[in-house]
C-alpha cells in the first residue's frame, strides 16, 4: 500500500509507519502500541503521545486516549538507539542528477533498521548530500562491501529499479574462501565440479529466520556462475556472476560447494551473535556493475576501489 508519510525525513531518517488494528481487546491506540512494543517503557511511550510525536495520515497528533479504530495507520520517528560507531566511510564514486554510486564498507547496513540508524549508508548519504529523497535502488547485506546505487529523484527512480527487476544489470562479485581439503592444484574444482561452475538451487527466506532455507526438492530459483581468480596454499579467490538475486545467494552457493566465505557467521553454520570484529570482515565484495542507462541509452560501468584483505 503506497502511502506518503505525513512526517518529513529527519536527520536522514524517514518516519516509521505502523498498521493499527481497527478492533481488538484494546480501548485505545496507545494501549495497542504499549502491548505491541512491550519491550519499551509504557510511560515513556505515553509521553510521546502527550508530546504529539505519534501522528495520523493527515499529520494530526494522536492523544493517549485516542480510541482504537480511529486510525488504521500511524507514523512516528524511531527513538535513536545507542549505536556503536562503524568506523568506516562510504566513498562516493559517481554522482549526477539521477544517480549516486558508492563504495560501501563492510559492517555498514544499506538502510536503517534494528540497532542501526545513523550508522547506515542511506542516512549517512542523505545527511552528507542534503537530499532526503535519496533512496537505494538495490541492497547489499550489512556484511558485504562494494558497489551500491542510489536514486536521487523520485521522477526517475522507477526506470532504474526496473533494470534490477528485469535482470538487466550485470553484477560481478568476488569472494575469498578457505582452501577446501580436497583441493587439487592441477585440476581446480569445488565439490568435484571443475571451473567455471554454474550452480543452481532453490532458496527461500523463512519469516523470522536470519538464514535462508535450501529446498533440494524444488525447482531451482537461483543461479550463479563461479570462476576461479587465484589460489594459494591457504585460500581460493573466486569471481561470482549471479543470474538471480536471492537473499544470501552467493554465500549459500559457495557454502554448498564446500567453500564457505571466510568470516561468514551464517553459512555453513549459524554462529552465536557476537559484537562485530572489525578485523575480520566477510570476504565478499560487490565488484562491478554494468547496465545501459534507461534515460540516456548510454552504457554505464562502475568498479569498486576496494579489495579483499584475505585474497592470495
Amino acid at each position: 500500500m503506497a502511502m506518503t508519510s505525513p512526517l518529513p525525513v529527519r536527520d536522514g531518517v524517514g518516519a516509521t509507519r505502523l498498521h493499527v488494528p481497527l478492533e481488538g481487546p484494546w480501548d485505545t491506540v496507545s494501549q495497542y502500541m504499549a502491548e505491541r512494543f512491550s519491550h519499551l517503557d509504557p510511560e515513556r511511550l505515553l509521553r510521546r503521545f502527550d508530546r504529539g510525536d505519534i501522528v495520523a495520515f493527515n499529520g494530526s497528533s494522536l492523544a493517549r486516549d485516542t480510541p482504537l479504530g480511529a486510525e488504521e495507520f500511524v507514523w512516528y520517528y524511531r527513538e535513536p538507539p545507542e549505536e556503536r560507531d562503524i568506523p568506516f566511510e562510504v566513498e562516493i564514486l559517481h554522482q549526477d542528477r539521477d544517480l549516486v554510486v558508492v563504495d560501501k564498507p563492510h559492517f555498514l547496513p544499506t538502510t536503517p533498521g534494528g540497532k542501526y540508524l545513523q550508522n547506515s549508508a542511506l542516512v549517512r548519504l542523505r545527511n552528507l548530500l542534503g537530499n532526503p529523497d535519496l533512496t537505494p535502488i538495490h541492497r547489499l547485506d550489512r556484511a558485504t562491501a562494494g558497489l551500491l546505487m542510489f536514486s536521487t529523484r523520485p521522477e526517475t527512480r522507477g526506470a532504474y529499479q526496473l533494470l534490477f527487476e528485469r535482470r538487466q544489470v550485470e553484477k560481478v562479485y568476488e569472494a575469498v574462501s578457505a582452501l577446501p581439503a580436497d583441493w587439487d592444484a592441477a585440476e581446480p574444482a569445488l565439490a568435484g565440479i571443475r571451473f567455471p561452475i554454474v550452480y543452481r538451487n532453490h532458496i527461500e527466506k523463512l519469516r523470522s529466520h536470519v538464514c535462508v532455507r535450501v529446498d533440494p526438492d524444488r525447482e531451482p530459483n537461483s543461479e550463479t556462475l563461479i570462476e576461479l581468480i587465484d589460489f594459494d596454499d591457504r585460500v581460493v579467490h573466486t569471481l561470482l556472476r549471479p543470474h538471480s538475486g536471492k537473499m544470501h545467494q552467493l554465500r549459500v552457493h559457495l557454502s554448498a560447494l564446500g567453500a564457505g566465505i571466510l568470516n561468514d557467521g551464517f553459512y555453513p553454520d549459524l554462529l552465536p551473535e557476537a559484537p562485530d570484529d572489525f578485523a575480520k570482515p566477510l570476504q565478499l565484495l560487490a565488484r562491478e556493475l554494468r547496465f545501459v542507462d534507461p534515460l540516456s541509452g548510454a552504457p554505464r560501468e562502475f568498479v569498486t576501489h576496494r579489495t579483499l584483505q584475505e585474497r592470495p
